[in-house]
């Protein structure tokens, strides 16, 4: 009997081990163990088994039960203290999961005096976990480097190096969170190598976990997708786990200026983090869907998450987060308006805070600029200038220290970023009505973006600039607007685009060259300026300003005319046809966004061919269903420069005819005939298995692709558009590691070019990513379109371009053959593919 409790402890421990590889069997056995401890009066036993089953239970994602185990493990009557203080270690973690990094601190202080100084070194591994929450990263560091050079000499039991693992873990981590990537990277490839030797899968998979995450921050996008689909695999069957790395990974998409792809992510994991009871993990998370929800364009939810993850980061003690919160809370009040003294008020206080935590210096200049303008809202001209002052006075410094000043607001003036003070200046000079300083000061200030702001290590930091850039543009280009000048505003529209995307323009385009490539063509780029809709028309000999009226109303007009599109396409006979009045609402409806967009241009536009660059709604108009469009070339362009440079990759061919792919998706019926026939109208033509990788390595071998298949749109993910085919989707995101792309791209799928921005600037999804990535024309449909009816204007459309007609062209004429007019040509598609002899 005396050997029965060495026994059972035995036991327990060696359910604790297994619950870090098979943690439903450890629970089990320390289940068993339990029971014959408690049967047997073994107290160490029952609480090393309660310990191994908190430890099941934390694997699994039930934190609640990992507490509750742990807790009943510290109570076990007669226990040794140092069993004690080892489920105390335990609870470190479990706390700071459940939200309270805090609490988890002071448990750390209670098991210290107890622990051996092994186990010392492994509490320092979880404290620093703590730490990294509370925003106290170079304790968190401390804490791993004292417990790293502890675990190294370690005996090397399966436990001591999980926590060696897990320290390297911890630390890389937080190294990412400092910008330090380098480290960051040697430190999870260390952890990862640890881990499968020692057969720790589960931390294997936590560093691998981590990879979409350092691949955003180090700026691999593509990369970055790629392990997060590897991580997916990986943490099947571990909630609380995938719902972490999705978090951590929509954090770093945040950084990284992908308000759209963060919040996919954070959908997924914010659900399944509160049914895991992170609590910690879950605050962080709802802060940054806050974050995004506006970025994306929805104060309304913005300001209800925001809230929430403000009132659980204040429950959680987490102080350094709160101003993070109530900025978000304060700016989504700002958007849903009307500004008030006290939301102005409000805006430079949280500023204050954001700038004396020094790690929010950006964010703090970007706030203390929107206190500004919104102090100049209500005419509270003195708390404006104050603010404008905070942000420009070191403005004319030539020499700055080469650190900043240490503790106090004065910090924060010498770490302004570049466009936040030159927006600021431009501000002041705007107010003394000094129009050619204020434009000189937003020039300045774009010119520091596009020299300095890849120089940037911290992605948040160059994220920071890129937003605050956007601002400064959109700033000069309502400087333009309001002197009214139409050269002008076309410049301002045009350094607007190559802020907001900058992989579709360029800020120095002459308009006299866009007249010299539009021969007897027009190209029409349409602005906005606050509630307004305005439209600069390059043509002739010409470049002429007018206003088309709300934007509202235009928005309104285009949702109508999508909706009534749709209605005439599911309508439509098979010959192409519309049914029995299928096409009355739809005139009315195209008509009636006709006269908006063009009536006031309707005496200057001519009859040629045409390039339309659309801003906000207009991304998702389906331009060949007005009437004063039908059977007339046109192209839709990111921007004046976009549509340059996609003109200019058509010359690279040469004389020869391209070669031509095709590949048929599953689930349309007519998709093998309608490739068989795009195949018959060309020279050089094969067709190509529908799987992603034979598809992506036709985008590097041909000059045409076409692709009949059904594609998928996330209007605010953009880079989660895709197209399925046999093998799952092609996402927009694959796209991006392409060295070469086709001239012509032809998406036969609904909804395959619809296309937003969150910034409202470029066109993004899928047609974006593929001008962006090297091709000349994307034909893409706007939206859902009939089996039958994407087969008869595709059919004609290739027969037009295999006889010398350009893309735009052929578009045209097929569309008005058939009367299908869901699809748009994007890029530049007005010269043949052919070089047909005379």
């Amino acid at each position: 009997m005396s050997d029965a409790p060495c026994l059972l402890v035995e036991a327990a421990e060696a359910a604790m081990l297994r619950s870090l590889v098979d943690p439903e069997h450890a629970l089990r056995a320390a289940g068993t163990v339990l029971a014959a401890a408690r049967r047997s009066g073994a107290h160490e036993a029952e609480a090393v088994a309660l310990r191994a089953m908190a430890l099941a239970d934390r694997e699994l994602g039930d934190l609640d039960s990992a507490e509750r185990h742990l807790r009943a493990a510290i109570a076990v009557p007669g226990a040794p203290r140092e069993r004690v203080a080892q489920a105390r270690l335990s609870l470190v973690t479990v706390r700071t999961e459940l939200g309270h990094p805090l609490q988890a601190l002071r448990v750390a202080a209670l098991a210290w005096a107890y622990l051996r100084p092994l186990d010392r070194a492994k509490l320092d591994t979880q404290r620093a976990v703590a730490l990294a929450h509370l925003g106290r990263h170079q304790e968190a560091i401390a804490s791993c480097d004292r417990a790293l050079r502890a675990l190294v000499h370690a005996p090397g039991t399966v436990d001591d190096r999980r926590f060696l693992a897990g320290g390297l873990l911890n630390r890389g981590l937080v190294r990412c969170w400092r910008g330090e990537w380098e480290a960051a990277m040697r430190d999870l490839t260390a952890c990862l190598e640890i881990s499968q030797h020692a057969g720790l899968r589960h931390l294997a998979r936590l560093s691998a976990a981590n990879l979409p995450f350092l691949s955003v921050r180090r700026g691999d996008i593509a990369g970055a997708f790629h392990y997060y689909r590897e991580a997916e695999d990986t943490l099947f069957g571990y909630p609380e786990r995938l719902a972490t790395m999705r978090a951590d990974f929509a954090g770093a998409l945040l950084a990284a200026h992908l308000p759209g792809e963060a919040r996919a992510m954070l959908e997924l994991a914010v659900p399944d983090l509160e049914a895991c009871g992170a609590r910690v993990t879950l605050a962080e998370a709802r802060l940054k869907l806050a974050q995004v929800e506006l970025l994306t364009g929805d104060p309304h939810r913005a300001l209800q998450v925001g809230e929430q993850a403000a009132e659980e980061l204040a429950g959680q003690e987490r102080t350094s987060w709160l101003p993070l919160a109530r900025e978000v809370v304060l700016r989504s009040r700002l958007a849903l308006g009307p500004v008030t003294p006290e939301l102005v008020s409000g805006l430079i206080a949280c500023a204050d805070e954001l700038e004396d935590g020094l790690a929010q210096l950006p964010g703090a200049a970007a706030l203390r600029l929107t206190a500004a303008e919104a102090a100049l809202a209500v005419d509270d001209h003195p708390a404006a200038s104050a603010q404008l002052a905070r942000l420009t006075r070191h403005a004319a410094v030539d020499e700055r220290p080469d650190e900043p000043y240490s503790g106090g607001r004065l910090a924060g003036e010498w770490q302004v970023p570049a466009p936040v003070r030159q927006h600021a200046l431009a501000l002041e000079a705007a107010l003394r009505e000094d129009v050619p300083g204020a434009f000189r000061a937003v020039r300045e200030g774009l010119t520091e973006i596009g020299e300095g702001v890849e120089c940037f290590d911290d992605p948040s930091l160059r994220a920071h600039a890129a937003r605050a850039g956007e601002r400064l543009a959109a700033f000069g280009l309502s400087l333009a607007v309001r002197e009214g000048r139409p050269d002008d505003v076309f410049e301002w529209a045009e350094r607007w685009r190559a802020v907001t995307a900058p992989a579709h323009g360029s800020p120095a385009t002459d308009p006299e060259r866009v007249r010299a490539e539009l021969g007897p063509g027009a190209l029409v780029e349409f602005v906005i300026d606050g509630e307004s809709l305005l439209a600069v028309l390059v043509g002739g000999e010409r470049v002429l300003l007018r206003w088309l009226g709300g934007v509202r109303a235009v928005e309104e007009a285009v949702v109508r005319l999508r909706y009534a599109l749709r209605r005439h396409g599911e309508r439509r006979d098979w010959s192409g046809s519309a049914g029995p009045d299928g096409g009355n609402d739809l005139e009315v409806a195209a008509q009636e966004v006709d006269r908006l967009l063009f009536g006031p241009l309707d005496a200057e536009l001519g009859g040629g061919p045409l390039v339309v660059v659309p801003v906000g709604a207009l991304h998702t108009l389906p331009w060949s269903a007005l009437p004063s469009l039908r059977e007339r070339p046109v192209g839709v362009a990111a921007s004046a420069a976009g549509w340059l440079r996609a003109r200019a990759r058509h010359d690279r061919r040469g004389a020869d005819a391209p070669r031509v792919a095709a590949a048929a998706g599953p689930g349309l019926t007519h998709a093998h005939a309608e490739v068989a026939h795009v195949l018959a109208c060309h020279r050089v033509a094969a067709e190509i298995p529908a799987r992603g990788g034979r598809v992506l390595d036709a985008l590097g071998e041909v000059d045409v692709l076409h692709l009949a298949a059904h594609g998928v749109f996330h209007a605010r993910s953009p880079l989660m558009s895709g197209i399925t085919l046999d093998d799952g989707l092609l996402m927009a995101y694959d796209l991006l590691t392409l060295d070469r792309a086709p001239e012509l791209v032809v998406l036969s799928a609904c909804n395959s070019g619809m296309s937003r921005a969150p910034v409202e600037g470029a066109p993004l999804g899928l047609p974006g990513t593929f001008l962006a990535q090297g091709t000349s024309c994307v034909i893409a449909g706007m939206v859902p379109v009939q089996d039958e009816a994407a087969r008869a204007v595709m059919s004609a459309f290739h027969e037009l371009v295999a006889v010398g007609q350009p893309p735009d062209a052929a578009l045209a004429a097929a569309a008005a053959k058939t009367g299908v007019y869901e699809f748009t040509c994007f890029g530049a598609g007005d010269r043949p593919l052919y070089r047909l002899s005379p």
